[in-house]
This record gives C-alpha cells, structure tokens and sequence, in this order.
C-alpha cells in the first residue's frame, strides 16, 4: 500500500472541530478530529480468567469451564513485595470480564465513535496458540460485536505489555523467537476478529518496555541490563513488522503501530551537560523507536552515544526492511514531559530526572503539559516529513477523587490535551484522531489502583462505577458537535 504523503494540510483554517464519526469511526480523510476513549487488557480486564459459567447466552460456544488467561509477566512482577504503589495485584482489574455489557452501554451513553481496546495474548492463548472456539476467543468476539452493535469502532491493540510468563521463560523480549511467535499470534487474531476490527495496532510503547522494564527493571519483568536492553527494543519491532506483515496477508487494515514519545528538557538549559543529556534520552526514548519504523535504520548518534548498548549483530539482514514497511497511521501515547539533569558520576544511568518548576502535577507526580504534546506532534511532523497520519493513541492523567465530587483537573486536563492536538493540526500535522485514557479507573500497572485515569470512577472492592463530571463534559462536547464533516 503506498503511503498518501503530508496528507490534511488546512493552510489558513481555523481548529477542525470535534466528532464522532468518520468512517465509522476508522481512519478516515482529513477533517474533523475522530475522539475516542481506550480501555488495557490487564487495567479492565485483570489476570484472573473468565468468570465461572462462562460463556454467557448468545456468545455461540458451548464451553462451560472458564476460559482463564494465561500468567503474565505482570502477574509475578506484581507479585513481588514493594514493586506495587499501593501493594495490589491484577486480579481482576476493574472487572471488565464480568461487567462488559454495562461497560459497553456506558461507552454508548459518553457518545464517543470509537473506542481503543486490547486484547490479552495471554487469554486468547493460554497453551500457546490461539484456540478460535476457546473462550477467550469468544469474550473478544463478544467485546468486539458489542462494540459495533451500539455504533463504536473498535480499534484493536495486540499488545500492551502482558507478555505471557511462557515466552518470557524462553527469554521474552530478549529472544528473537518471540517476534515470530508474536507475528503467529498476530495471524491467528487478524483470522478471528478480522471483520469486526475498524484498525489495528501491533505493539504498545516498546520504548517503556525497553527502558523501565529491561533497562532499569521498574517495570515487568524487573531486569536491569542498561544499555543492554537494546535486544528487548530490536525484538519488539521486529515483531511490529513481522505482524503488520501478517496483518496484510490476512486483509486487517488499517494498521499501525504506538509508540511513546516524550519532550525531553536539560534542567538548566545553559548547561552543555545538561543538554547532551537531553538529547541522549531523546535518541534513547523517542528516535530509537521512531527512526526504525518511520525512516527504516535507527539513529547512529545513539550509538555514538552509548556504545555499550548491545550487540549490533541482533540486527539480521532485512530486519529494517520489516520494521519500515509503509504503515497506514503512526500512533503517539503521551503521558508527560521529562527534565534531566547530568549526574556524570553516576556510570550507569548518569542522568537523573527533576520536577519541571511551573507545570501542575498528577496525582503520581507527572508534570502536565499540554504544549508538550503538541511539540511532540509537530516535532514528528516536522522529522518524519513522509510519516503516515498520526493519532494520539493514549493520553490522560491520574487524579485524586475529591470528596466534593469536583473533577476540574480531569475536565482541564482533557480540554488542553485536546486544544493541543487541535493546534498542532491547525500547524500542519496530519492528526486524525484523539483517544482519551482512559474509560475506567483500573489496576494501572506499577502505581496500581493509586491512580485514577476514569472518565468513571470504579471502587475496587465492589466494582461500582459513578460517572465523573468529566464523563459529563466530554459527553456534552460531543454532542454539541455535528455527527458529519
């Protein structure tokens, strides 16, 4: 498929206003910006496999036993002492095995168009392969047909994060095999759902995963290689173009990958030090993941800069090819800006991060900046002049409830990221859709349930939702927007 270069120019228009639709829901032309909400297998879902009973009446199986998920990397590093803000495990997330359909009607209710969902490799596959009658197979078929009974797109990730335990026994990431076997996965998903899919995306920030999950073990599965962990990066983009390989053999379009990008600032910006360090993190977070798939090679200044990063030879004849191929939308998760200082006595990580002075923080202490967002997609506008459409894949912040029930941070929160993205449009970057981490409050990985994302507030004991006035006021600007370009 050939790419449609600088695609949505408006030189001279105002900011596109908001909708729901375009079609339905899918990538659409330029024009008004889609809006969506997203929901994470492990934060919604949890680890703990489908309910007694399972399959529900209609779902078209006749198993009777439940259809549990396999064990995940997330599942033994949760369960490790001081690794977890508040000490939870997975478990079962925010219940969205067992409250699906009321999840879904509350999607409805909200007005959005679209809605970006993960399915658990875990779950579809707990042997292995994916079993098409199993009943994982059938909560997803469920999920996806609820979806698009009410009128909502789904936009399907393969991955976020949850790497069965079984491949991380093999070697996980660090393992060629695993793309391979994550192109196998990709095939026998596209074949299950592929009709009900609206696009597709292969691997969810592998930059996170590279650095807080290999590099410096804060995330799954807790190791601590540094530079080493550039097999675990390679790995995961391999598998991107294996599946987006797989993906088109099967017909699933659109396809597109999300990786997470960041505004890297020297803490003093007069100091040399400070700033190489700015640009190291750079190449490290945002161009060793973005060169590679936008550009076909990674930055050779990041290997100036960091020698010891592993060894070059993972790199196989054909591999950039696989990671280049043309895709259909490039996707961003934005979460915060970072301010690095140089620590140069510090030999394996000589940088350390700072609070930036002047930005609010979330309730986990990231600074919000909505500018930050809209440098970002200006900066790929810009670097990647030949990059297909961007979406901004994920984006939201955690806020503490108030007992009044005011949700001012939240709704601020979500009218400047959404200003942002309109800007960066009106400044000329192809952006087509905006998806708002997140639906529900869930289990959000190393902080738990200590942050809050919902739109919809969940207690955690007994799975109870309550609309937070930010679900009302994004309700309300959908609705005030015409449902046609």
């Amino acid at each position: 498929m050939v790419r449609d270069r600088r695609r949505g120019r408006h030189p001279g228009r105002g900011p596109a206003p908001v909708t729901t639709t375009h079609s339905g829901g899918g990538l659409g032309p330029p024009g008004r910006l889609l809006v969506g909400t997203t929901s994470s297998a492990v934060p919604w879902e949890g680890s703990a496999g489908l309910p007694d009973g399972w399959p529900a009446a209609g779902s078209g199986s006749d198993t009777t036993t439940p259809g549990a998920a396999a064990l995940t990397v997330w599942d033994v590093f949760g369960a490790l002492p001081g690794r977890i803000a508040d000490g939870t495990a997975p478990t079962t997330g925010a219940g969205g095995v067992e409250r699906l359909d009321a999840d879904l009607d509350l999607l409805a209710e909200l007005g959005v168009r679209a809605h970006r969902v993960t399915l658990s490799w875990a779950r579809l596959a707990p042997q292995g392969q994916v079993d098409p009658g199993g009943a994982g197979s059938d909560f997803y078929r469920r999920l996806l047909d609820g979806l698009r009974d009410r009128g909502i797109a789904p936009w399907v990730a393969l991955h976020h994060w949850d790497l069965p335990l079984s491949l991380m026994e093999q070697g996980g990431w660090l393992a060629r095999e695993t793309a391979h076997r994550f192109a196998d996965y990709a095939a026998a998903a596209a074949a299950a759902f592929g009709d009900r899919v609206a696009a597709w995306t292969t691997v969810d920030e592998p930059a996170t995963v590279t650095a807080l999950g290999y590099g410096v073990g804060i995330d799954a599965p807790g190791l601590t290689l540094l530079g080493g962990a550039f097999s675990a990066a390679h790995h995961q983009l391999l598998a991107h173009g294996h599946a987006v390989t797989a993906l088109r053999a099967a017909g699933a379009v659109p396809v597109g990958i999300v990786n997470a990008h960041t505004v890297v600032r020297p803490h003093n910006p007069g100091s040399t030090a400070d700033q190489a360090v700015a640009r190291f993190v750079d190449l490290y977070l945002n161009r060793q993941f973005a060169d590679p798939v936008l550009r076909g090679r990674y930055p050779r200044a990041l290997h100036r800069s960091l020698p010891e990063m592993g060894d070059e030879t993972l790199v196989h004849d054909g591999d950039l090819a696989v990671i280049g191929q043309p895709l259909d939308f490039y996707g961003v998760s934005w979460d915060h800006p970072l301010t690095v200082a140089a620590v140069p006595e510090n030999r394996s990580v000589p940088f350390s991060l700072e609070t930036p002075d002047g930005l609010p923080l979330t309730t986990t202490g990231r600074p919000v900046d909505p500018q930050g967002l809209q440098q970002t997609l200006s900066d790929l506008s810009r670097r990647y002049p030949d990059a297909p459409p961007l979406i901004v894949a994920a984006s939201g912040g955690a806020f503490a409830a108030r007992t009044d029930g005011a949700d001012e941070d939240r709704i601020a929160f979500l009218d400047a990221h959404l200003a942002a993205t309109e800007a960066a449009r009106e400044a000329g970057s192809d952006v087509r859709a905006y998806f708002h981490r997140s639906l529900l409050d869930g289990w959000e990985w190393t902080d738990g349930w200590s942050a809050r994302y919902g739109l919809v507030a969940v207690d955690r004991e007994t799975g109870h939702r309550v609309r937070r006035p930010a679900f009302t006021h994004l309700q309300q600007r959908l609705a005030e927007r015409p449902l046609q370009d």
